[in-house]
């Protein structure tokens, strides 16, 4: 191309020289021009090896700079230590880069009863610091979880957990909160399966082979209730065992140096960064470690654990199906037939969610809001309607069993169902006995815990109030009006749920402190899409319960549970159901979400905002003239609309007088109900903190609000 060019531009020149010869007549200028230009494309090649040359020595020259310089750099890095690190220029100024922490330090937590726990976490802390890195050796007693543990999933620390097995497989006295907070958090839809994502653990458990039955629970449960909330383990749990003629290494300081040796190792490599254990035995990709045999281990785990659950619940299923009213009785003693409403599969489960279990159909569970009275964090939203006080609140029911299986049910449907009473009946008395110790005993558990208040402790020991509305459908017991007459004559109020599918049991109550029916939607279709309700004459039923309500003297409450894109445009409706039942109450509370479950597909996406429950109860409260917004309990997403009877002298009176009540209900049994008594007899003022558009949005200022350390927005309520 460049000879071509050359051509070009000399026949160019002698071209134009050409015609300037031909214009001008000097003999001396064209012969000159001619005989240079001639010379230049005559040595042609001679100037492009020139050129050539030039171009070579230019590249050889950046060649042999860029390798001495690259050399230059190498040589540095090699006499630069590799804890310091360079500097880079920020704004003009020369800053220190900052170097990654892989890990922050260890925390070694400890479970003992005799000593030898805690000796081993003295041991493992000063190994540690042999290493410069922090150790904090902790009391498991001292430590309180539901503040502190879920900031160790951001924190860049190990926890490492050396816990003792004690007497029947229980956690040692100062493991006992710890464990028990840990197991509720595995079970409690609030905290979520991720709740402890990020966490980095590892557990060294103590006990005894001796005792087949119980080796080791302790720390099995801990490393698979860690791992059920998303912590990860940076090692295998290891077990030391006390039975030298079982142990591992031959005593149980042994198996603990012998754990120790691959823990502080492993430690090593995760603060060079490595994420997880290898053994070199890896092959085209696929890690054959034990760290992902455990790994891979606890998801079979899971998956047997979640197949075992489905069974449980298709032996319920079939349980209510034998139960239902399609059983025929037969020719035996009815009574003798009848079969326990409580399966060992629902036993199973029930136990898991934290119940205790009474009889063969009752149980009691410690409510979330009684915990955070006792700590003096706030109450319910019945602290804040009606006064009853939360840490003396006990939360049962009398029969497990339900006539619905409602979307929204916060219990997943592990508990029976059924349309009547099939079952074998335990004694009234036996329930509530069993009820209070049981209740106590929970109460017991909180002894000595972070932030429990002593005063309020004393007084949780001492039931005042009983919330039938733990599960299932209290109003089917058929002794249902005697374990009431029981709880007032323990001077024990009654706040009493049923879900409307039971009028005349309705009708044959004996009052009540309080009575409640669920009115989860206004229309039939509605109705059946958010309660699916076991009756064919559901609606009926539905509506002759809220006649029913409308006939009782005292307290009475429509509790409506909103449901966003299911039943929140029902205004019109539901003030033609207020005026069908004249409730003295309306509770508008927003939907609970209770976590994934196969038998509903309710989402977050259904959850309303508290401002949305605000707007829909302002609208309800405009079409019904007779009622007004009363009071509002923000952190339960819920409010209270009251009949204006209970506005008296301009002031609300919500809340009850519980010693009058009992007064009053004592003189309708000794009267054999001659003496009625009505809402009116027994109310009390209700105080401003409380009250809809008050600052404290409904909590009581003699406590301190609790916002959790987590990234999921708390909606939830009892």
């Amino acid at each position: 191309m460049l000879n071509f060019w050359l051509v070009f531009q000399v026949l160019t020149i002698l071209a134009a020289c050409a015609d300037a010869h031909a214009m001008d007549a000097s003999a001396d200028t064209w012969s000159y021009f001619y005989t240079h230009l001639m010379s230049i494309w005559l040595n042609r090649f001679y100037i492009y090896s020139c050129a050539a040359f030039g171009i070579g020595i230019w590249i050889c020259f950046q060649f042999i700079a860029t390798k001495a310089k690259k050399q230059d750099e190498k040589s540095t890095e090699k006499l630069t230590p590799s804890k310091v690190t360079q500097d880079v220029l920020i704004n003009g100024y020369t800053m220190p880069k900052t170097k990654e922490v892989y890990v922050a330090g260890v925390k070694v937590f400890y479970g003992s009863q005799t000593g030898t726990a805690k000796g081993f976490a003295t041991i493992l802390a000063e190994a540690i610091l042999s290493l410069n890195l922090p150790a904090e050796i902790i009391n498991m007693r001292d430590y309180d979880p539901d503040d502190c543990l879920v900031e160790e999933a951001t924190s860049k620390n190990i926890c490492v957990f050396l816990v003792a097995t004690y007497t029947d497989g229980q956690p040692t006295e100062n493991a006992a909160w710890f464990c028990k907070w840990l197991e509720e958090a595995v079970n409690d839809f609030r905290f979520g399966k991720t709740y402890l994502k990020g966490m980095r653990y590892a557990v060294f458990g103590l006990g005894n082979s001796v005792y087949v039955d119980h080796y080791n629970t302790v720390g099995k449960n801990i490393d698979k209730w860690l791992w059920m909330l998303s912590a990860s383990r940076v090692m295998t749990r290891a077990e030391g065992d006390c039975n030298v003629a079982k142990s591992k290494h031959g005593s149980i300081e042994a198996d603990f140096s012998a754990w120790k040796a691959r823990f502080l190792a492993r430690l090593q490599a995760l603060c060079k960064g490595e994420k997880k254990p290898c053994s070199g035995n890896c092959k085209k990709g696929k890690c054959k470690s034990k760290g992902k045999k455990s790994k891979e281990g606890s998801d079979h785990e899971q998956r047997v654990s979640e197949q075992e659950n489905t069974e449980k619940e298709c032996e319920l299923e079939e349980e209510a199906g034998r139960t239902g009213p399609s059983q025929q009785s037969s020719g035996k003693n009815e009574e003798s037939e009848r079969r326990e409403m409580i399966t060992p599969g629902l036993r199973d489960a029930l136990t898991k969610q934290g119940y205790k279990l009474i009889g063969s159909h009752s149980g009691v569970k410690l409510c979330r809001w009684t915990k955070s009275m006792l700590r003096g964090r706030g109450g319910c939203y019945k602290h804040t309607f009606y006064g009853i006080e939360s840490h003396r609140c006990m939360e049962t029911t009398p029969s497990l069993a339900c006539a619905n299986k409602c979307v929204f049910c916060w219990r997943h449907h592990t508990n029976p169902v059924g349309t009547e009473w099939r079952w074998k009946m335990d004694q009234p008395e036996m329930i509530l006995r069993e009820a209070i110790e049981n209740h106590q005993s929970l109460i017991k558990q909180f002894k000595g815990v972070p932030g429990v208040r002593v005063d309020r402790f004393e007084e949780g020991m001492v039931v005042k109030h009983c919330a039938l509305s733990l599960v299932g459908e209290p109003i089917m017991y058929p002794e249902i009006n005697t374990f009431l007459k029981l709880l007032h004559r323990h001077n024990i109020s009654s706040f009493l749920v049923t879900n409307a599918q039971f009028p005349v049991e309705i009708r044959n109550l004996e009052p009540v402190t309080q009575l409640y029916v669920s009115v989860d939607a206004s229309t039939k279709e509605s109705l059946k899409k958010i309660d699916r309700p076991l009756f064919k004459d559901f609606w009926q039923r539905f509506l002759d319960s809220l006649k029913a309500l409308a006939e009782k003297q005292q307290r009475t409450v429509y509790r409506l549970t909103l449901v966003k894109a299911w039943n929140v445009d029902e205004l019109k409706a539901y003030a033609e159901l207020v005026s069908l039942g004249k409730p003295d109450f309306i509770e508008v509370k927003g939907v609970t979400y209770c976590g994934e479950s196969s038998a509903s597909n309710l989402t977050m996406a259904n959850v309303p905002w508290h401002e949305e429950v605000v707007h829909f109860v302002r609208e309800l409260a405009d079409l019904i003239p007779d009622y007004d917004i009363a009071c509002e309990h923000e952190h339960s997403n819920c409010l209270l609309i009251a009949h204006k009877k209970f506005k008296i002298d301009g002031e609300w009176c919500t809340w009850i007088d519980y010693d009058r009540f009992q007064e009053l209900v004592q003189e309708y049994e000794n009267s054999r109900g001659s003496k009625t008594f009505t809402a009116a007899d027994y109310v009390a003022k209700t105080p401003h903190w409380a009250m809809f558009g008050s600052r404290e949005r409904g909590f009581d200022p003699l406590d301190t609000r609790f916002q959790r350390k987590n990234k999921t927005k708390d909606i939830s309520g009892c």
